[in-house]
């Protein structure tokens, strides 16, 4: 049973690159400490294994090199981002804001710092459809700022996504009116 984590992905190659970056993306933006194995940076296809070097000639491979650039990102995201990171062994730096949505395989949450206002709104949709007009509930009304998106073009993905910042709409409760991306999460302040 041992496998890269990208030869555990199903489907074609698209799918199977864009469900390495949701995953990823999944990891950074939920609670806990992450956890790479050697090459799993770049996607290498192979099981690491300690007699032989990685596989760095993938990298001239785009799908590849977008993963490189994916880890990157996430990981300027995760330390520029309090909310990301200072409450995270804390239960109160998490709440969950879509937790009833199997049937489109959306999963979202609200990660929160140590400032009232620091927030981090994040989606994940492990479904290859793209979600228009998608409502989710927020904190805040004002501008949210899309700070990441697992769709990018500059990871391998389709560039499907909210241009930069969603508006809250004026509800009872501060709502969004999102673009979900396929395969994929984004992260909102």
């Amino acid at each position: 049973g041992k496998r890269s984590i990208l030869g555990r992905m199903p489907g074609d190659e698209w799918q199977r690159f864009a469900n390495l970056r949701a995953y990823y993306s999944f990891m950074y933006g939920h609670p806990g400490k992450k956890l790479m194995f050697m090459g799993c940076e770049f996607a290498q296809e192979r099981e690491w294994n300690h007699d032989h070097s990685l596989d760095w000639h993938l990298l001239e491979q785009e799908r590849h090199a977008g993963i490189q650039s994916l880890i990157r990102d996430l990981n300027r995201v995760y330390r520029s981002v309090p909310a990301l990171h200072e409450l995270d062994c804390d239960q109160a730096g998490f709440e969950w804001v879509i937790t009833d949505d199997s049937g489109g395989n959306v999963y979202g949450w609200i990660r929160k710092g140590n400032d009232a206002r620091a927030r981090c709104l994040v989606i994940v949709n492990f479904s290859p459809n793209v979600y228009y007009d998608y409502r989710v509930r927020v904190p805040f009304a004002g501008k949210w700022r899309e700070v990441f998106n697992s769709d990018s073009a500059h990871y391998g993905g389709s560039n499907v996504g909210n241009i930069g910042e969603v508006q809250t709409r004026e509800t009872l409760v501060p709502e969004l009116h999102l673009t979900i991306p396929p395969l994929a999460a984004i992260y909102l302040v």
